[in-house]
């Protein structure tokens, strides 16, 4: 096998240093061990050029090697003989000008690995090797021995000196998923907490669990850097990217990220169950939240994600496409994953190709535009700590208000709370704080500040209740900033249970002259201080049978919604209940709006930005010096909340209408999808522009000069 990197070849690597920031466009092709016998390049290279693709990954080696590989113990695919399918891959997208990514998998081992070095081995609490649970006869991986040390450093080195290759991308690099009992994980967790590793996983009640949480994110932190370090101490600008859940950056050190990872891939392949369409934007808005300098890449798999693990079929088309356009609408660059080189089924290929080229027909005007949004949404990092008084599942509060803002066709971005800072709450207008029920001092008084400056804020069931530490406090730890105090901690789940309109305010609007709505299952008693209205009020409970006793006893008494304007202006609205997971559950319309109707109010003002009309749209705004673009995803489908979608299900007019700058002059306005100027209606400072129809997506551009 001779080296590949020819002087030419050295000299067009320097100019690639940027390839995180230019490759935006992603193929890829995870090999099954059977394609060096009929796999077809031509195939591919037609693919990759059809689709505008300017950047591949492709199957190299880890549990099974593509290339003639010297390693000890590499598997080589046993149809490889002298043939090189990972080189001719290589080979075909650089004549494309592409970037390209060598993707390895180490998290299983074949035999004669195993036999010849038990010590790699991932081990239950027994010492038992963790056989392969979907392949017998082969052995899952130990992240924390010699093998990824030193075992995939070596495949990541022989390929980066052999291959033109911008990076390494690691798939299930981080080993066997559970708790490895390995003799290397055994000493190491001892020597660096002074305990033995815990013998069940998420058992808060084991002080060694929540010091496994942080020694795993420590070990596979250091993992990466060692891994990163070691390909670009041969090739300077390539990098070592491991493949992300769908929670992105969480599982690993922040400032090693800072360090080592020039872009996120996101492994959230498609949706399942009641997954909406709009889950592909979130991944984008999750990374954004942490790290909003970095560039986001989706993974999309051409075949369904489900449970039952039917890797080798075809999602509909429609479904295919509406997934990577609602991702890189909200900003996550499309990547599209096929496994297995056979091409049984073509009808996944029309619906890539088309969704790519809209990418790319979008990326000259909105590649140098900045996502932006009036509004922010706390997300919360719930993956290391136990739950905490009477939240439901992990993110439905999170879920629920999202769905709600997308109903509401509010834009809005999200903020880790671990970047909760007066820096980044200085670019919204609006924080909401869906179930925030974790919140330390510190950030309590960064909100406080917020508000103070003249920032809204929306909070609902059990926000700022617990410390960092998940300690319970007495009071809210922004009672004051509320408007309440608590009485009574939460109690539920309470079924039957109602809210009644009160006085006439913003946030009980447009409910059709209904005196009552659906409340809550999960309610705290709060008071309202001096100074707060209270447009809602719990309704004292009555039975739901018989029926013939399904009747309200008392008059409203609790404040179920209190809201306040703070001294410095900021609008607060507290809601004590827990509307966005039973919003998220149960899906009744009132409860959308009133979480829009609450946002729209701590808003304060006209958005700078409306979309009118009839469906559910996902908005995303982005902005430059001179002008505004507004992307509409159409998610109205009978599918949207349980996929997946058959076809596409067209709107009619929408109508969008956004704030002009000062000294705004010359407005013009451009549907970018559909390629033609449309008239536009300035008045008052505002622009507006009639989408005459919306397909799956439009993007309505509205550019001014200055005066």
């Amino acid at each position: 096998m001779g080296t590949r990197a020819t002087e030419a070849a050295d000299e067009s690597r320097t100019a690639r240093h940027d390839w995180p920031v230019a490759a935006t466009r992603w193929t890829q092709l995870t090999l099954a061990e059977d394609d060096p016998l009929h796999f077809d390049v031509d195939f591919w290279t037609g693919l990759m050029r059809d689709s505008r693709s300017n950047a591949v990954c492709v199957s190299a080696g880890g549990y099974i090697a593509y290339y003639p590989t010297r390693v000890p113990y590499h598997y080589r695919s046993r149809h490889l003989g002298d043939g090189d399918p990972f080189g001719a891959l290589v080979e075909a997208a650089r004549g494309l000008g592409m970037h390209v990514m060598a993707r390895v998998d180490p998290h299983a081992m074949h035999a004669d690995a195993a036999q010849a070095h038990p010590e790699w081995l991932a081990r239950d609490a027994e010492g038992r090797p963790v056989e392969h649970w979907a392949y017998p006869g082969i052995w899952l991986s130990c992240a924390f021995t010699g093998y990824h040390r030193e075992f995939v450093t070596e495949v990541a080195r022989e390929i980066v000196r052999e291959y033109d290759v911008d990076a390494i991308f690691a798939n299930r690099w981080e080993g066997y998923a559970g708790i490895s009992y390995s003799e290397d994980a055994r000493r190491s967790f001892r020597d660096e907490t002074g305990l033995d590793l815990p013998l069940k996983e998420n058992d808060f009640t084991d002080p060694a669990w929540p010091a496994y949480v942080a020694w795993r994110r420590r070990k596979l932190s250091e993992l990466v850097a060692l891994w990163d370090g070691a390909v670009r101490d041969l090739r300077p600008h390539s990098r070592f990217i491991p493949n992300l859940g769908s929670l992105a950056a969480r599982d690993l050190d922040r400032d090693l990220i800072r360090r080592h990872y020039p872009l996120f891939v996101v492994d959230k392949q498609g949706r399942s169950g009641i997954q909406p369409p709009w889950f592909a934007g979130r991944v984008a808005k999750r990374s954004r939240a942490l790290f909003p300098d970095r560039p986001v890449v989706l993974i999309t798999s051409v075949g369904p994600e489900h449970k039952y693990r039917w890797k080798d079929s075809v999602a509909p088309p429609e479904e295919t496409k509406t997934w990577i356009v609602d991702g890189f609408a909200q900003g996550a660059r499309p990547w599209f994953t096929k496994f297995n080189a056979t091409v049984s089924d073509p009808r996944w290929v029309p619906a890539v190709v088309e969704a790519f080229n809209l990418h790319a027909d979008l990326e000259p005007v909105l590649s140098g535009m900045e996502i932006t949004a009036e509004v922010a949404l706390l997300d919360p990092n719930r993956t290391d700590r136990p739950p905490t008084g009477s939240g439901a599942a992990a993110f439905a509060d999170e879920d629920g208000f999202y769905q709600a803002l997308v109903e509401a066709r509010i834009p809005f971005e999200l903020i880790a709370d671990q970047a909760l800072t007066p820096e980044r709450l200085r670019r919204h207008k609006v924080l909401v704080l869906a179930n925030a029920d974790r919140l330390s001092d510190e950030q309590c008084q960064v909100i406080r500040a917020y508000v103070a400056s003249g920032g809204g804020l929306v909070a609902a069931h059990e926000s700022s209740l617990y410390d960092e530490n998940g300690e319970r406090r007495p009071n809210f730890g922004l009672a004051d900033v509320f408007g309440t105090d608590l009485l009574t901690p939460a109690r539920g789940p309470v079924k039957n249970n109602y809210i009644s309109l009160m006085d006439e305010h913003p946030v009980n609007a447009g409910f059709g002259g209904a005196t009552r709505i659906i409340g809550g299952t999960r309610l705290l008693g709060v008071r309202a201080r001096e100074g707060a209205r209270v447009p809602f009020r719990f309704v004292p409970d009555f039975p739901d049978l018989p029926m013939e006793e399904v009747y309200v006893r008392q008059a409203p008494d609790l404040p179920a919604v209190v809201v306040r304007q703070a001294p410095g202006g900021g609008r607060v609205v507290h809601l004590p209940f827990d509307i966005g997971s039973i919003f998220w559950e149960a899906l009744q319309a009132d409860h959308g709006r009133l979480i829009g109707n609450a946002v729209l109010w701590a808003l304060g003002d006209e958005p700078e930005t409306t979309v009118r009309g009839p469906g559910l749209v996902d908005v995303a705004v982005r902005r430059d010096d001179g002008g505004i673009a507004v992307t509409l995803v159409n998610l109205s489908n009978p599918m949207a909340m349980r996929g997946a979608i058959r076809e596409t299900l067209p709107l009619p007019a929408q109508t969008v209408t956004v704030r002009l700058p000062e000294g705004a002059r010359d407005v013009a306005a451009r549907l970018l999808v559909a390629g033609t100027e449309v008239k536009v209606t300035t008045d008052g400072g505002h622009a507006e522009v009639l989408v005459p129809d919306l397909g799956l997506v439009e993007v309505v551009h509205v550019s001014w000069g200055h005066s």
